[in-house]
């Protein structure tokens, strides 16, 4: 097992925009790129626990996957938004929301003050810089973001390519298959990476009202041994 660390950026009060990457090796296979992503949120710590936990199981026992022979490079950024995480709220510290950011066709300008504000401009914000500076470098064949969601919400929604995916996860977790979350997300990450680059992306809806503990447990078997 090979692992780097990434420096991505810094946030508006300096904290780094950090990945790991984890090469579960084999050499007579090509390399397969896995990219999971927590803490869009700053609110939603439970997204920030489970990634922090996988990237534990990876780095204690490299031949966990059960992806007999594949060479996986696994890239892993717990935190996406770590001044809102610190806070515990949404938004970032210029009050916008990451997951509306993007530069995507249906961007939109909203109301500042609402919790889902996508900025006055579409990649304004370093966090969203950073994940488009980590796809383009690591060129992920998938992509799980994590999140958390009330109200039973619970969920693997794919953008683009991800149906195949999503129904993997399924089967581990229980949680349903959608192509929708419910209620528009313009700017959103997973229509950017999902629907407008072709990359099969998850965006993962823990419940929120189960512990962080159970929402790995839950979550383990299904992330770890992801078939692309």
């Amino acid at each position: 097992m090979n692992s780097a660390k990434h420096f991505l950026g810094r946030t508006l009060l300096g904290k780094p925009l950090t990945a790991s990457e984890i090469d579960v090796r084999s050499s007579r296979h090509s390399k397969v790129g896995v990219l999971i992503l927590g803490g869009f949120h700053g609110d939603e710590p439970k997204s920030v626990f489970v990634v922090e936990r996988l990237m534990e199981e990876l780095q204690r026992n490299p031949e966990t996957p059960k992806r007999q022979g594949a060479r996986t490079s696994w890239v892993l950024m717990p935190i996406v938004n770590p001044d809102g995480y610190e806070q515990r709220k949404r938004r970032n510290a210029r009050q916008v929301d990451i997951n509306r950011n993007f530069p995507t066709k249906n961007w939109e300008l909203g109301n500042p003050r609402s919790r889902m504000f996508g900025g006055y401009k579409p990649a304004s914000e370093p966090e969203t810089r950073a994940v488009i500076r980590l796809i383009e470098k690591s060129k992920p064949h998938a992509i799980i973001t994590i999140h958390s969601i009330s109200r039973n919400r619970f969920c693997n929604n794919f953008d683009g390519p991800g149906r195949k995916l999503a129904r993997r996860l399924s089967r581990h977790n229980k949680y349903p298959v959608t192509s929708t979350i419910g209620y528009p997300t313009p700017g959103s990450f997973g229509t950017w990476a999902g629907v407008e680059r072709g990359i099969p992306t998850i965006t993962l809806e823990l419940p929120s009202h189960h512990s962080a503990r159970r929402c790995w447990e839950d979550n383990r078997d299904a992330l770890l041994q992801l078939e692309l």
